[in-house]
């Protein structure tokens, strides 16, 4: 705290960082706990033979949020993989990763970073049907890009490691990037794979269609079984809700320091005005018994003693209100018994 009460730039900075993290965490708290209930809400639907029934009752052949679970088959074709035989899906993605070193100035260190120098995305219209046999159902799914979780598995991962000459080497340690090599992944949702879909399910004429929902809220199409999927979003949502009071207790409690510095500093203040004014009102007494003689030697003594004359100039105040021994006197960090600021420097007094 400052000698004037206020805080200091420090405790603004600390009680603004936290009060500003604690509304960040608790709108991402928010959020979470948001499409957790939307979730939970969804309608869970199964995937047979009276689904089209269903679908034909809700209002506008449409269920707005929609839980249902089935296998992949594809409509045509289907894509296979560059790198395992008989591996056959609907959804690929290849993936080059680069690997290397990098220098960091601030803390002196090589620290691992990779990056994504190429990526590939290839789709093929798929339904989800029953896992039972004999059922002639199927629901289209329709934009699975755009869901949040695509549920795919690595079939294929190989790192291939950086060849590099002794020339390289240096030239790559003096510009502080060391190559550590490419990682190729490739990543494929299969035909037969379990899926959740989360979405809107519409009927139109005779197709079932699941598509991503027109009111805001998230789109799935997980491996997970939808109970596995709703328990992982209200996990993250306890951990976001535990972040939240964490950081806003630290901010109450820099809130609770710092109105208490301010009480305790106010306190203070007025505690040292009363000792200005008991002092000022025995001093008027004294000059008042006192005989003229003596006035001039009581104007001139010490604030704290009233038997020595004041000898003394604190900085960066200016007051002139104790002597030597007084001052020697006061306590650790030395405070101008006035206006309670700092003492810098002492200049001595000399009365001719």
């Amino acid at each position: 705290m400052e000698s004037g009460g206020r805080p200091s730039l420090g405790q603004f900075i600390l009680l603004g960082t936290s009060s500003v993290v604690t509304a960040v965490l608790y709108s991402l708290y928010r959020q979470k706990a948001q499409v957790a209930q939307e979730l939970k809400g969804a309608k869970r639907i199964h995937l047979g033979e009276d689904l089209k029934s269903i679908l034909s009752e809700a209002p506008g052949k449409c269920v707005p949020y929609a839980v249902i679970e089935g296998a992949v088959r594809s409509v045509k074709e289907t894509l296979n993989s560059q790198f395992v035989e008989n591996c056959k899906g609907v959804i690929q993605r290849l993936t080059l990763q680069e690997h290397k070193m990098v220098w960091n100035r601030t803390t002196r260190l090589w620290n691992d970073c990779s990056k994504i120098i190429h990526q590939r995305t290839n789709v093929v219209p798929f339904d989800l049907v029953p896992h039972e046999d004999g059922m002639d159902v199927a629901v289209r799914v329709l934009k699975p890009l755009d869901s949040l979780d695509l549920g795919l598995e690595t079939v294929y991962e190989k790192f291939h490691p950086s060849v590099q000459s002794f020339t390289d080497v240096i030239g790559h340690y003096i510009s502080g990037e060391q190559p550590k090599g490419v990682q190729e992944t490739e990543e494929m949702l299969k035909v037969g794979a379990a899926l959740t879909g989360v979405g809107e399910l519409v009927l139109d004429s005779s197709s079932i269609r699941l598509q991503p929902p027109k009111q805001g809220m998230q789109y799935y199409l997980s491996s997970q079984d939808f109970d596995s999927l709703l328990q992982r979003q209200e996990s993250s949502v306890r951990l976001w809700k535990v972040l939240t009071l964490v950081f806003g207790f630290a901010t109450c409690a820099t809130l609770f320091f710092i109105l208490r510095k301010q009480y305790v500093q106010r306190r203070e203040r007025l505690r040292l005005q009363q000792m200005e004014e008991a002092f000022r009102e025995h001093e008027a007494q004294l000059l008042s018994r006192a005989n003229p003689e003596d006035r001039e030697s009581l104007k001139n003594a010490c604030v704290m003693c009233l038997s020595n004359f004041r000898s003394c100039v604190f900085l960066e105040c200016g007051h002139v209100c104790s002597c030597a021994e007084c001052y020697h006197a006061l306590p650790e960090p030395k405070r101008c018994p006035i206006c309670r600021q700092a003492i810098t420097r002492v200049i001595p007094l000399y009365n001719s």
